[in-house]
């Protein structure tokens, strides 16, 4: 049994219940084994004797209590702020090596730990950012702008117009490069959606996010955030980029076009890799590497380049997709983004639905869902179907990349003729005309 200080015994998770979070705790179970750290908030899930604590490592450890279990506060209880937060530099003025601005959209990389509750709180305000993040301002001054607070499944197309007017707006107060956190689960989305937004940009436009919430120590925000500062302040670029971890060490960064990236897996801190073609660049050391692929900074003005268009539709073939269900996706919709099989395939039953809505006027756009390689018609009669149905092949474009662009077109034009010439130039690199595989002549 658990001793209270006045020394009656009493149930040991009552005692823990009793303590505020943060509450700095040793919980030894009856085979001796300690643990040490502070109450947290214990997870909705959690059974009903289990306790939870931060431990000294970082990471959160659900305790099971029983009355065996020994319980020891350790120290005073914890104040009402355990961690001071100083102020930020907010003044940008006359800083000679220029200034960046960074805008903030919500997601891990703009959240950090409340010591109080041991969760994870997001962070808006320019003080708490630049107190969060010093690297920042390591090698300039930087202006901190709030404008969404959101989870990144929450941001959407109509969203990648405020944050590319946003863009423009700290161009033309004289920022030198733009950084955007942002959350990453449709951040390749994103920088699709801006990379057709914004035109004659006179400095990088730098997406980063955070795979590692701040309350863990492998979190990998700060030193994401601060490459992507050292891209934002490089001179040689002018387009949208991603700046993410290369590798699983602590200092590689690659630099991924904007139109190529994709998030390749849930949680690893190298997450994101690019498709069809090699990174921008790197960072390493703190030095950034750029390749000639490179876009160079315009003379400007920037600008936002809409309208768009939400009527369009991304939808993925698989193998129990019938008519009826195609169907119902396209209805109401100007265009759809088809991630077909291989080259670019449909089940031979769909040829007839795209022949009719194309009829229609919808644009159907064909991608694959393969991961490398693009969409061609003229391998297979499958395809040289769809091509006479009424099918755009849009070569190696992701099907994300393809949806944003159509989302774009969809608001620069009326006649889906017209629309069609606008999914196939090349606008923001998109295409790699062409990389030939292994062994090609």
């Amino acid at each position: 049994m658990a001793r209270t200080e006045s020394g009656a015994s009493s149930d040991p998770l009552t005692v823990l219940r009793g303590l505020p979070s943060g509450q700095r705790v040793e919980i030894r179970d009856a085979s001796g084994h300690a643990w040490n750290g502070a109450i947290v908030p214990s997870h909705e899930l959690s059974g009903s004797r289990i306790v939870s604590l931060k431990l000294e490592s970082g990471y959160n450890v659900g305790v099971a209590i029983d009355a065996s279990t020994a319980v020891r506060v350790v120290g005073a209880p914890p104040s009402a702020r355990s961690e001071p937060v100083p102020a930020g530099r907010a003044s940008v003025e006359g800083d000679p090596g220029g200034w960046i601005t960074l805008l903030t959209t919500g997601g891990t990389i703009a959240s950090r730990v409340d010591y109080e509750t041991g969760g994870v709180r997001p962070v808006s305000d320019e003080r708490d950012i630049l107190a969060f993040y010093p690297e920042l301002e390591g090698s300039g001054a930087v202006r901190v702008i709030p404008v969404f607070d959101r989870l990144s499944e929450d941001i959407g197309p109509a969203d990648w117009l405020v944050l590319a007017q946003r863009v423009v707006d700290a161009f033309r107060a004289g920022a030198r490069g733009v950084v955007i956190a942002h959350g990453t689960d449709t951040l390749g989305f994103t920088a699709a959606g801006l990379s057709f937004l914004l035109t004659d940009l006179p400095g990088p436009v730098v997406l980063v996010g955070a795979q590692r919430s701040p309350d863990r120590p492998s979190s990998d925000g700060p030193s994401n955030i601060e490459a992507a500062a050292a891209v934002a302040r490089d001179r040689r670029l002018g387009e949208v980029v991603v700046v993410m971890h290369a590798g699983l060490s602590d200092d590689r960064f690659a630099v991924h076009r904007g139109t190529w990236v994709r998030k390749m897996h849930s949680s690893r801190r190298d997450a994101f890799e690019s498709r069809n073609g090699p990174p921008l660049g790197s960072v390493h050391g703190g030095t950034v590497h750029l390749l000639p692929l490179v876009r160079p900074p315009s003379a400007g003005p920037p600008r936002v380049d809409g309208p768009i268009d939400e009527n369009a539709g991304l939808l993925w073939f698989y193998p129990g997709l019938t008519v009826a269900r195609a169907r119902a996706f396209a209805a109401g919709v100007r265009g759809v983004v088809v991630a077909g099989t291989g080259l670019g395939h449909v089940r031979s039953e769909l040829i007839d639905w795209v022949r009719s809505v194309t009829a229609e006027g919808v644009v159907v756009a064909m991608t694959t869902q393969c991961l490398e390689g693009g969409a061609d018609p003229y391998v297979y009669a499958t395809g040289r179907e769809l091509l006479r149905a009424g099918a755009l092949y849009l070569d190696d474009l992701l099907p994300e990349t393809a949806y944003a662009k159509l989302v774009w077109a969809l608001g620069h034009a009326d006649d889906p003729g017209r629309i069609k010439a606008l999914l196939t130039q090349d606008r923001a690199g998109e295409f790699l005309r062409r990389h030939r595989a292994e062994g090609e002549a």
